[in-house]
C-alpha cells in the first residue's frame, strides 16, 4: 500500500472518529439533544452509519501501517473507544426509535379483527420486500390444520414467515412504520456486528415488552396466581373467563403473531441466535395469559363450571394451530406445549364435572315438596343443562368417549340403587348411540329416580301423581324443544316419557275422580214396594251431598295446585270435564224431580253443570278460588 493510499485511509478513520465524538451522547457537550432517527433528514444518521463501519473496518483490519503520527496499536485503541462509544449513541437511538415510531394499538378494534377467519394476507403490510415472502398469496388455500404439516417448520425467515401465513385467522399488524423498521434493522446490524448483540436485544425486548404490556392492561389481563384464580368467587371468576377468552384470540393472533413479524423484519439474518428478541418480549406475558387458563384447569370442579370450562377448551383448541405458528422455535416450544397440557386438563375437568354432576342429580335429598306439585327446581336446572349441554354437541361427542358406568362412581346402597336403574334403561347399540347420548339418558333417568322419591312427602295421592305428571311432561317438552336434544335423546326413549307423564295424569284422575263419579252411581237409590215411588230419597239426598262434598274439597284444594304449562293444564280439565259433566248431567236429570219435590232441594242440588263447567276453569291455577275468580272478573 502506498503512502497516499494510507493516509486517505487514516483521514477516513480521523473524520469517522471525529463524528462519532460529535454525536457522543454520554457527553456533556454534545453538539445538541436532537436525535439522529427522528424521521427527518437522514442524512446525519446516513454518515454516522458509514462512520461506524469504517471503524468497524479499521479494527478487523487496520490500514495505518508506518503512519508517522499514529501507532496501529493507538489507532486501533481510540477506535475501540470511539466504537463504544458509537454503540453507546445507537443503543439510545435504537430505543428511541422503539419507544417514540410505535403505532397506536387501539386494542378494541382487535377484538373484532381477531375473530375474522380471512387469509393473513389481507392484513395491514407495510414493511417493503420483507413483508411479501413467500406464503399467503389469495391462491393459499392452506387451513388451520396445515400448522402442524411439515412445511411450517423451519429456521429461515422464509419459512417462519410462510407458516405464519398458513392460520388464515392470524391477523398481523404494523407495530412500526416502514421506515422506523429499516432504521432499526439498520442499527442492530451495526450493534450486534460490533459484538452489542446482547445490548441490543434487552433494549428492544425491553421497549417492546412495555408495549405488550399495555395492550394486556387494555385487554383486561391481569397478574393473578394460580391460587388468586382459586379463590375468586364464581361470579367474578365466570367474567375474567369472558374476557380471558375475549384477550386470548387478540393476543395470539394479533399482537404474539405481530411481535413475531416485527422481530423477523429487524432481527432476521443478522445472527442473532433463533429468536431471542421474540421470545424474551413475550415470553412472561404468554406464561401470564396462559397461566389463568393453567388455574381453571386444575381448579376444583363443580356443575356451574361446565360451560366455561368448554368456553376455554374450545377457544385454546381453536387458537392451537395459531399457537404452534406463532411459538414454533425450540426457544419458544414450551409455550405451545403448556397450551396443549391445559387442554388436556380442561378435557379431563369437563369428563369429571359431568360425572360429579350425575353424582349431584341423583343424591339430591327429597327436602320438602314444592307447593303445588309444580316443576321442582331440580328438573329445571338438570333439563337447562342438559340442553346447554346439546348446545357443546361437537365437543362433548370427541371428549366423552366412554359410556355410563356405576361401578366406578358409587358404593353401597347406592351402587345397588343405581345399578338398578342402569338395568332400566334400553340402551341402543353403541354404534348407534354416542356416549353423550348415554350419559343424557342416564341424567335423565337418575332424575326420574329422585322425584320419584320426592312423591313419598305428598300426603295427597292424587297430588303426588300430578307433581310427577308435571315434571316428566317438562322433561319430555325441554327434549322436544332442542333438535340437538332430541336427536341424541332418541324418539324411542322420548316415547317412554311421553308414556310416563300420561300415566301419572290417568293416575291422578282415578286418584281423585273416581272417588267423586262413584257419588253418581246408580246402585242402592232404586229400591221397591208398594207405598214407594221406586227411589230411595234418603239414599239420594246423601248422593248429592256427598257429591258436593267431595267436589267443594277438590275444587277448593285442586285450585291451589299448578300446572304451569298452559295447554296441559287445558288439556288436564277437558278430560276431566268429559267425565265429570257427562256423569253429572244423567245423574241430574233422572234424579233431580225426586230432590226438588222435596223440601229445602237447594241443600242437595248445590251445582247445575255450568256451574260445575265454571268451576273447573279454577283448577290448577295455583291460588285459591275466591282469589282466582276476582281476578278473573277484572
Amino acid at each position: 500500500m502506498d503512502g497516499s493510499g494510507g493516509a486517505a485511509a487514516e483521514g477516513d478513520l480521523e473524520a469517522a472518529e471525529k463524528l462519532i465524538m460529535r454525536w457522543d451522547s454520554t457527553a456533556s457537550s454534545a453538539v445538541d439533544e436532537r436525535m439522529l432517527f427522528d424521521g427527518g433528514d437522514r442524512s446525519d444518521a446516513e454518515r454516522y452509519l458509514r462512520a461506524v463501519d469504517e471503524l468497524r473496518r479499521s479494527i478487523k483490519d487496520p490500514v495505518i501501517v508506518g503512519s508517522p503520527r499514529r501507532s496501529s496499536s493507538s489507532s486501533s485503541h481510540s477506535s475501540e473507544n470511539a466504537i463504544q462509544i458509537a454503540m453507546a449513541r445507537l443503543e439510545d437511538e435504537f430505543r428511541n426509535l422503539l419507544l417514540t415510531r410505535a403505532n397506536e394499538v387501539v386494542v378494541d378494534a382487535l377484538v373484532d379483527l381477531s375473530s375474522i377467519s380471512l387469509n393473513s394476507s389481507a392484513s395491514m403490510d407495510g414493511y417493503g420486500d420483507l413483508s411479501d415472502a413467500e406464503g399467503g398469496g389469495e391462491g393459499d388455500g392452506g387451513g388451520e390444520g396445515e400448522a402442524f404439516s411439515s412445511d411450517s417448520v423451519g429456521t429461515s425467515s422464509s419459512i417462519r414467515r410462510s407458516s405464519i401465513r398458513s392460520t388464515r385467522s392470524i391477523r398481523e399488524i404494523d407495530l412500526l412504520p416502514s421506515d422506523a423498521v429499516d432504521d432499526l434493522r439498520s442499527i442492530a446490524g451495526r450493534m450486534i456486528a460490533a459484538g452489542y448483540g446482547r445490548e441490543c436485544v434487552q433494549v428492544y425486548a425491553g421497549a417492546r415488552k412495555a408495549a405488550v404490556d399495555v395492550c394486556f392492561r387494555h385487554l383486561g389481563v391481569e397478574k393473578l396466581s394460580i391460587g388468586e384464580v382459586q379463590r375468586l368467587e364464581w361470579d367474578a371468576l365466570e367474567a375474567k373467563i369472558r374476557c380471558w377468552i375475549r384477550a386470548a384470540r387478540v393476543c395470539v393472533r394479533i399482537i404474539f403473531a405481530s411481535e413475531r413479524r416485527l422481530c423477523e423484519h429487524i432481527f432476521d439474518g443478522l445472527g442473532i441466535a433463533d429468536d431471542a428478541p421474540f421470545i424474551e418480549t413475550v415470553k412472561g406475558a404468554s406464561i401470564q395469559l396462559f397461566g389463568f387458563a393453567e388455574a381453571i384447569s386444575i381448579g376444583r370442579r363443580s356443575p356451574e363450571k361446565l360451560f366455561k370450562i368448554l368456553d376455554l377448551h374450545d377457544t385454546i383448541s381453536d387458537l392451537l394451530p395459531d399457537i404452534a405458528v406463532v411459538f414454533l422455535s425450540k426457544s419458544a416450544e414450551s409455550i405451545y406445549t403448556q397450551a396443549t397440557e391445559i387442554l388436556s386438563r380442561l378435557a379431563e375437568a369437563v369428563r369429571g364435572i359431568l360425572s360429579e354432576f350425575e353424582n349431584a342429580v341423583f343424591r339430591d335429598p327429597p327436602k320438602t315438596p314444592v307447593p303445588g306439585g309444580t316443576i321442582h327446581p331440580l328438573t329445571r336446572y338438570v333439563m337447562n343443562y342438559i340442553s346447554l349441554i346439546s348446545d357443546y354437541k361437537p365437543t362433548l361427542i370427541e371428549l366423552i368417549v366412554t359410556r355410563p358406568s356405576t361401578s366406578s362412581r358409587f358404593s353401597g346402597d347406592d351402587l345397588a340403587a343405581a345399578g338398578a336403574l342402569l338395568l332400566e334403561i334400553d340402551f341402543p347399540a353403541p354404534e348407534n348411540q354416542t356416549p353423550l347420548a348415554a350419559h343424557l339418558i342416564w341424567i335423565i333417568v337418575v332424575l326420574e329416580n329422585n322425584l320419584e322419591n320426592k312423591v313419598s312427602f305428598y300426603k295427597d295421592n292424587a297430588l303426588s301423581h300430578l307433581f310427577l305428571m308435571n315434571n316428566v311432561h317438562y322433561i319430555v317438552h325441554k327434549v322436544k324443544d332442542s333438535p340437538e336434544l332430541r336427536e341424541m335423546i332418541g324418539d324411542d326413549y322420548l316415547k317412554k316419557l311421553t308414556g310416563k307423564f300420561r300415566l301419572s295424569a290417568t293416575c291422578y284422575q282415578r286418584a281423585t275422580w273416581m272417588r267423586i263419579l262413584h257419588c253418581l252411581r246408580d246402585e242402592g237409590i232404586h229400591v221397591s214396594g208398594s207405598f214407594s215411588s221406586g227411589i230411595s230419597k234418603s239414599t239420594l239426598r246423601e248422593r248429592f251431598k256427598a257429591f258436593n262434598a267431595a267436589f267443594d274439597e277438590a275444587h277448593k284444594t285442586q285450585a291451589t295446585w299448578y300446572v304451569p304449562d298452559t295447554q296441559l293444564r287445558e288439556e288436564l280439565r277437558i278430560s276431566i270435564s268429559e267425565k265429570l259433566l257427562p256423569a253429572y248431567r244423567s245423574f241430574l236429570g233422572r234424579f233431580r224431580q225426586h230432590i226438588e219435590n222435596g223440601r229445602h232441594p237447594e241443600m242437595y242440588i248445590k251445582y247445575s253443570v255450568e256451574d260445575l263447567e265454571i268451576a273447573l276453569s279454577d283448577f290448577f291455577e295455583g291460588c285459591a278460588p275466591s282469589l282466582h275468580n276476582r281476578r278473573r272478573s277484572h
